[in-house]
């Protein structure tokens, strides 16, 4: 029997999709998680965006594994953009929504969001927050799909 293995993080990269209308909440996001998350997953190469247009855009013509949206953006919230990608993306990628308040998990459920993380960008919990998405809803698919695993293995 097959055992799974950890994905091979030197050669993988995650990409992820970080969008905010603010340029300090980026950088504040991209230091936080900065190049790994763990040493046994992926390296991590951002794209950055401010609109929805954009994020919709990259959706449509880049390989993504993870978007991250800023719920406090101007104009278009991540809160709405998460919506549209979850009802308009054919097989989208796992989202996570960085909100302003608790109070707004209700929306970040009717967003559909996969992950929701704090305004302001604790380094430690949003590292936590992201690190567990990916290995639940990006790295463990992978492994399941790969030829040669046995799912009995895993059990």
């Amino acid at each position: 029997m097959a055992t799974p293995t950890a994905p091979d993080a030197d050669r993988e990269t995650l990409t992820v999709l970080l969008h905010s209308d603010d340029a300090n909440t980026r950088q504040r996001v991209r230091l936080a998680l900065g190049r790994r998350l763990a040493a046994d997953l992926p390296r991590l190469e951002f794209v950055e965006v401010a609109t929805e247009w954009a994020v919709l855009r990259q959706l449509r013509d880049a390989d993504i594994d993870l978007v991250i949206l800023d719920g406090e953006a101007a104009r278009a919230g991540g809160l709405g953009i998460c919506r549209t990608i979850k009802e308009e993306v054919y097989q989208s990628p796992p989202v996570l929504v960085v909100l302003g308040r608790p109070q707004d998990d209700w929306l970040a459920a009717w967003s559909r969001a996969d992950g929701v993380a704090m305004h302001p960008i604790d380094p430690v919990a949003f590292s936590t927050a992201v690190e567990r998405l990916v290995r639940e809803v990006v790295v463990a698919p992978r492994a399941a799909a790969a030829p040669g695993t046995d799912l009995a293995a895993r059990s």
